[in-house]
C-alpha cells in the first residue's frame, strides 16, 4: 500500500541557480546534496553512464511535508521545454503561505515572473473551502503556485 509522498522531483538545467532560487528567493531550507552514479543509477534512470546531482530543499521541518528534489543530469544536457498547464505532466508545485499578498510583493520585487495577479477561489460547495492563489515560474520556467487558505 502506498502511504505518502516522499519528495517532488524537478529536473533543472543549472543546479546552483536553482538552489539559490528555491533557498534565497522562496526561503526553503537547503537540506543537503548528493551525487547519483553507477550501475544502480543507470538502471533507475534507464540511461547508461548516467550521473545526476541531486539537492533537497524544504519549507517545513514536519515529517509529512515532502521536500522539493532538484535533479541536474551531469551526463548530458537536459532538454528545456516550455511549461504548459494544459499538457499532461506534473502541472505545478504548490507552496502554502500565510500571507499571499506579502509573498507576491516580495517575489515580484525580486523579478519573479507571475502568470497573473493573486486570485480568490471559493470551493466551499465542494468541501475545499476558500483560498487565494497565484502561479509563477522558477528560473527554468517550471510552474509553481502560492496558496493561502482564507477563512
Amino acid at each position: 500500500m502506498i502511504s505518502s509522498i516522499i519528495h517532488v522531483g524537478v529536473t533543472v538545467s543549472d543546479m546552483d541557480r536553482s538552489i539559490a532560487f528555491y533557498r534565497d528567493v522562496l526561503g526553503l531550507a537547503f537540506q543537503g546534496e548528493l551525487t547519483m552514479e553507477g550501475p544502480e543509477t543507470d538502471r533507475l534512470f534507464a540511461k547508461a553512464g548516467c550521473k545526476a546531482r541531486v539537492a533537497y530543499l524544504n519549507g517545513s521541518n514536519e515529517l509529512q511535508v515532502p521536500p522539493v528534489e532538484l535533479i541536474q543530469f551531469e551526463s548530458e544536457q537536459a532538454e528545456r521545454v516550455q511549461a504548459d498547464l494544459f499538457k499532461t505532466s506534473i502541472s505545478e508545485i504548490c507552496f502554502l503561505t500565510d500571507d499571499l499578498e506579502r509573498e507576491y510583493a516580495r517575489l515580484a520585487e525580486q523579478g519573479v515572473e507571475f502568470l497573473s495577479e493573486p486570485q480568490d477561489f471559493d470551493f466551499t460547495a465542494s468541501g475545499f473551502g476558500k483560498s487565494r492563489a497565484v502561479y509563477f515560474k522558477d528560473p527554468d520556467g517550471i510552474i509553481l503556485e502560492l496558496m493561502q487558505p482564507v477563512k
